[in-house]
């Protein structure tokens, strides 16, 4: 079985963290069904999944005419009421019947899109992280859309302390041989290719989600600092542009947290190369270094004689 995925995540459009009866309102985006919050260690909300259906290409490295239909399962995601999530994913199976049959069947098939005719799973994964064509199976636009949903909430008074692009994670999992590559494409593109133990669990989608929300927050860091251009600006003007990033990012890095433990291998495996924590304590102490400098020389000046 091949499961295909994509996450795009992106700073909540508030001005501050909203608390976590706020994040059942925001993700409350399917009447009558229940958004789930857990506090420990990290207020995490999930939004009910929704169903999207689908009749289309696949996308194939080989460019062969692949037909899929079935549903796509998506959900909405808030961490420490910060970080929110547009999170879709499908699982590709062949179709016995191989032919279009009734959408009762598929819907009581939720996050199933079955194959019309013959298809390698690997010419559609590597389609699918590579370069897919136009007209096919977009994962990218329902993931986005969900998320713009969330953006969109009236509970949200939309004053983001600072701006910063989404990121958006392409992934396939698949069963077999314990397997992770993880790729950056451009400042906004991420894949990755999982190869996993047993059969697919949603634990899988709770993975590729909580490594999106490590991989983006690294990324708005490294953004942070860059605009500080410390070294080449005035401290104290240095240092006020890099106060969001200890007001609203720094107390959100958990990685792993929750992840099932028969997936934190993978986790590990990531903290080796390209080396996630590593970076992150990296930028966390040139940002700390940098402010208790600019508090040193203002302490320093204050106390010169003839200052009060």
């Amino acid at each position: 079985m091949l499961v295909m995925g994509e996450v795009h995540t992106g700073l909540l459009q508030n001005s501050g963290e909203i608390s976590e009866s706020t994040c059942r309102q925001v993700l409350a985006i399917t009447a009558g069904e229940t958004v789930r919050v857990s506090r420990r260690p990290i207020v995490h909300a999930l939004s009910p999944e929704r169903l999207t259906g689908v009749d289309c290409a696949l996308p194939a490295a080989s460019r062969s005419r692949v037909r899929g239909v079935g549903t796509v399962v998506s959900r909405c995601v808030v961490t420490g009421g910060r970080v929110a999530q547009g999170s879709s994913y499908v699982r590709v199976v062949r179709s016995e019947a191989d032919r279009r049959l009734p959408w009762s069947h598929y819907l009581a098939r939720p996050g199933v899109v079955e194959v019309l005719g013959k298809a390698k799973a690997a010419d559609l994964a590597e389609g699918f992280t590579g370069d897919p064509a136009p007209g096919c199976l977009d994962l990218g636009a329902v993931s986005g859309r969900f998320l713009d949903l969330v953006q969109g909430s009236p509970l949200l008074d939309r004053l983001a302390p600072f701006k910063m692009s989404r990121t958006s994670l392409r992934w396939v999992a698949e069963t077999g041989e314990p397997s992770i590559r993880f790729t950056l494409h451009s400042e906004q593109d991420r894949t990755l290719r999982l190869t996993h133990p047993g059969p697919f669990t949603p634990a899988v989608v709770d993975l590729c989600e909580d490594l999106a929300t490590h991989d983006w927050l690294l990324t708005s860091l490294l953004v942070i600092v860059e605009r500080a251009r410390i070294g080449s600006t005035p401290g104290a003007q240095a240092a006020a542009r890099l106060t969001p990033a200890i007001d609203h990012l720094l107390h959100l890095w958990m990685p792993a947290a929750r992840v099932e433990e028969w997936l934190t291998p993978f986790w590990d495996s990531l903290e080796r190369r390209p080396g996630f924590t590593r970076q992150w304590h990296s930028l966390v102490n040139r940002v700390r270094d940098q402010i208790a400098t600019n508090t040193l020389a203002l302490l320093s000046t204050s106390t010169e004689p003839g200052r009060r």
